[in-house]
Formats: C-alpha cells, structure tokens, sequence
C-alpha cells in the first residue's frame, strides 16, 4: 500500500468495524507506530496516513456506527457516551460537508468508517543494566576505596507501558473483493487518522482533534 504521512502539532483495530458495519470481511491496516511514549500530558499530535494511489472522489456514500469501539489489548467492546457521541458526530459533518453521504446501519455504502479509542497496557521484564556493579562495589576492595559495599541489583525488572489515543479509520467497501465459499473478502483501510500526546476529554478538545484532522486531509472529497 503506497502512502503519504502528515504530522502536525499543536496545542492542546479493527476487524470490529466489519461487525458494526454488518458486513463480513478481514481488514489490513496501515497502522503509524510514531510517538507511541506520549503521555496524556504532552501537547495534541494529530496523524493522518492514507493510500495515496487512491482517488477519494470515487466514493460517494459511507456507514458510521453511532457507537466507538474501545480496543483494549486484545479485546474489542463498543460504548455509547457523550464525548464519543460528539466525535462520531463531528466525524459524520465533517465527511458530509465534503460531499459524502451518510447511509443507514445496514444499507449499501462505499465507504466504511470507524472511531475507535485504544487503551492498550503491556507489561513487560528486560534486563537491568546496573547488575554489574555488585562486583565493583563488593569484596572490600571496590571503588569506596577499600571499604566493603555489597548493594543488590536485580539482574531483570518488569515495566508496564499504556498506550492510549483515538483513531478514525476508512475501510474501502466499494472495492472490496468478491469471493466464494466460507473465504472473507480482505478489505483495506485507506484512510486513518490517529489523535496521540492528549486526552481528548472534552467538546472543545474534540472539535481541535476532528478539526485539525480533516484540515490537514483536502483530498477527502466527494465528487461534486
């Protein structure tokens, strides 16, 4: 898949959107491991990457479940609130006023969108680089100049990094490929948006996110 990035910064997965959309399939995904160690403290990073050999004015409909999927780690849930109800909403003007569509929940579409939000925590154990020194502190003749000094160093410790941000992803069903039997069709996602660095916890941060997110994305056009 040949794509073209945009980062911008300022102040301030998926196979679940085939189940919201109702329709079957297996998704490849594009998916920016980028600024992956922001912390909700750091300012707004706003990521758009999408497959550039495609001509978004092809499309002319898209299905957006009013529901977020929540991914976490390995599990998959959809949840209704007032923050996610805002980015869906601002998610679904915002294609509309480009010149798509909005179909119906199971009706014919030629585009498939999906808000997710990702809360992911891993734990993991790497080795502890200081062990080392037990040796040259111990045995009375170290580096105190003689005195003994027997410090304990584990030779491993374990960590536990959370990653959490929100993601806008475009699943192409107007192409999606036929085929027979039990095999799903593999669909592909040329289009995803990712919101990292920040929380976004509140109307006016959703309108910054969704906002800096479409302006940076101008070939997001129907055709007129």
């Amino acid at each position: 898949m040949n794509t073209s990035k945009q980062l911008t910064v300022g102040k301030g997965s998926i196979w679940m959107i085939l189940l919201l959309l109702t329709t079957g399939g297996v998704l490849t995904s594009c998916r920016d491991s980028a600024l992956t160690d922001l912390s909700p403290a750091d300012s707004p990073v706003y990521i758009t990457n999408y497959d550039n050999s495609i001509n978004f004015s092809q499309y002319k409909t898209f299905s957006l479940p009013d529901s977020v999927v929540v991914q976490s780690n390995d599990n998959y849930q959809t949840v209704r609130s007032n923050i996610a109800d805002q980015f869906v909403s601002n998610v679904a003007a915002a294609l509309t006023a480009r010149g798509y569509q909005r179909v119906a929940k199971g009706q014919p579409a030629d585009l498939g969108v999906a808000v997710i939000r990702v809360d992911n925590q891993y734990t993991g154990i790497a080795s502890n680089p200081n062990a080392y020194y037990s040796n040259y502190w111990g045995g009375g003749y170290g580096g105190l100049g003689g005195y003994g000094y027997s410090p304990y160093y584990q030779s491993y410790y374990t960590y536990q990094v959370s990653e959490q941000y929100w993601e806008i992803q475009i699943v192409d069903l107007k192409n999606a490929p036929t085929t027979t039997g039990t095999d799903k069709p593999q669909l592909s996602v040329i289009y995803d948006a990712t919101v990292r660095g920040t929380d976004v916890a509140d109307t006016q941060a959703v309108d910054m996110a969704t906002n800096a997110i479409f302006s940076q994305s101008p070939y997001l056009k129907a055709a007129q």
